[in-house]
């Protein structure tokens, strides 16, 4: 069973939530909050698999909440608007990725079930706007000494995840199985004390081995 926590300010959007989920066979909410710093509190308590977050939440937001969020549960950003200034943010901050608040219920759904499994939602198109936007706003690349501990195959495949491809794109394209490809996006996950796919793709960025003009 997975275990979801709600965290928005808005009662009508979290009801539509808890129904939504409730009514799936393999997930259940566990509990509910108002703002970030119930959220926190609530994620200690109930120990959730995924907790929905809304960023734009009075006293606490979002954002600060995900980055004090405990360890153990993976979080779902939810955003109005699909470049929301502040996701990126959040995905440095330790998301798994983002949805926006009117996407299909099925969607939903399969998002909770994607992330619970320890994938970071982020499709391709999603990952390459992203860097886009930063890019936009970024400053000089940070160093990454970090990058050091990678063999130079790790370090192609965190360019190409950090690119925004996909597993079977990465193999297809470095001429290895899919479960190479994961195997070696693994091992960076690990080297690099990475929680998931989503801070990946910020470390690439941000070490430098993503540019802009490689979009």
């Amino acid at each position: 069973m997975i275990k979801v926590l709600l965290a928005d300010d808005q009662a009508l959007v979290r009801a539509g939530f808890k129904a939504l989920l409730d009514a799936q066979p393999d997930m259940g909410v566990v509990a509910e909050a108002a703002d970030g710093a119930e959220a926190i509190r609530l994620a200690r308590e109930h120990g959730p698999d995924v907790v929905l977050m809304d960023i734009r939440m009075p006293g606490m937001d979002g954002l600060t909440a995900t980055r004090q969020m405990p360890e153990g549960p993976h979080i779902i950003i939810l955003t109005t608007f699909e470049l929301d200034e502040y996701v990126f943010e959040a995905l440095r901050g330790g998301a798994s990725g983002f949805l926006v608040k009117d996407t299909e219920p099925a969607e939903l759904i399969q998002a909770v079930r994607v992330v619970a499994a320890g994938e970071a939602l982020l499709s391709p198109s999603v990952t390459r706007r992203l860097i886009a936007e930063y890019a936009s706003r970024a400053k000089e690349p940070l160093a990454a000494e970090n990058l050091d501990q990678l063999t130079d195959r790790e370090r192609e495949v965190l360019t190409l995840v950090g690119g925004g491809m996909s597993n079977d794109e990465i193999a297809a394209k470095l001429f290895m199985s899919p479960a190479t490809a994961k195997t070696h996006v693994s091992r960076a996950m690990m080297k690099l004390h990475a929680r998931d796919r989503a801070q990946l793709v910020v470390i690439a960025y941000e070490s430098g081995l993503v540019k802009p003009g490689w979009l």
